[in-house]
């Protein structure tokens, strides 16, 4: 049994269940607490079928299904009660009576090929994984641990700042995000990389960069900065906000003063 060939046909039936419960449910942006929970799937099933105990499969699977699990219970916390998220319900609009059939190719299909493409790490590791473990595991780990705190405290410090009432139509500015704009994207960004270090150290762990570098991409390019910075163009206070702060890199405010 081939563990791509068996992730890929578990990602396509998982993807295709979350399609038809978004549909009852009249909610696409469901999809986003599916994607942590992904990513935990690919790697149990990974450990059940294709695990030899190595110490490098049991590093890199708690990492991931750590990060899947609290970035799940985390969407799922944000978004309970609130309905579909604003970028699916413009899609909804936009779409028309294309809508159902784009959402299972745009939306869950495309979305469970970047999660096939972004876990391959995990996989690499099962398929074979290697040696002994080196300082690039190490590494791995503690740059994993540094990209978590960002992404685990910049969530937590949003999700606090929301639900105070006083802060509606807000935007954050202390904790994490007096330094940068996106602590969160920043963080996911990092862990990445941390994976594919320690997927580095497998015969084909080379091929494990296509995992961060996609993440970057999105982050940076598609659907992370660029799409939800667009909801807050022409807003005074970010504007204010954006001229002082970092869009992803964490550093001091250009003012030197913290204001907010």
């Amino acid at each position: 049994m081939n563990i791509f060939v068996t992730c890929m046909a578990l990602l396509f039936i998982f993807m295709c269940l979350v399609f038809i419960y978004a549909w009852l449910i009249e909610d696409n942006s469901i999809v986003d607490v599916a994607y942590g929970l992904a990513f935990c799937l690919i790697t149990v099933t990974a450990i059940l079928l294709f695990g030899t105990g190595h110490f490098r499969e049991n590093l890199i699977s708690s990492l991931i299904i750590i990060w899947g699990l609290r970035l799940a219970i985390h969407i799922f916390l944000r978004k309970r009660g609130e309905g579909e998220d604003f970028r699916y319900k413009k899609w909804r609009e936009d779409w028309g009576e294309t809508f159902r059939l784009r959402s299972f190719l745009q939306i869950f299909m495309l979305q469970g090929a970047i999660i096939f493409i972004v876990a391959l790490p995990v996989q690499l590791v099962f398929h074979v994984p290697g040696k002994e473990l080196t300082l690039f595991d190490l590494a791995g780990l503690g740059i994993w641990c540094l990209g978590f705190f960002f992404e685990a405290i910049g969530d937590w410090q949003l999700l606090h700042f929301k639900k105070n009432s006083t802060n509606k139509g807000k935007i954050i500015q202390h904790g994490l995000w007096r330094y940068t704009r996106h602590p969160n994207y920043f963080g996911e960004a990092v862990l990445w990389w941390g994976i594919f270090l320690i997927a580095l150290n497998t015969p084909l762990g080379i091929w494990a960069i296509i995992s961060p570098i996609t993440i970057d991409f999105l982050l940076l390019k598609v659907s992370g900065i660029p799409m939800l910075e667009a909801k807050y163009q022409d807003n005074p206070e970010f504007e204010a906000y954006k001229a002082r702060t970092n869009a992803f890199f964490p550093w001091f405010p250009k003012s030197g003063v913290f204001n907010g």
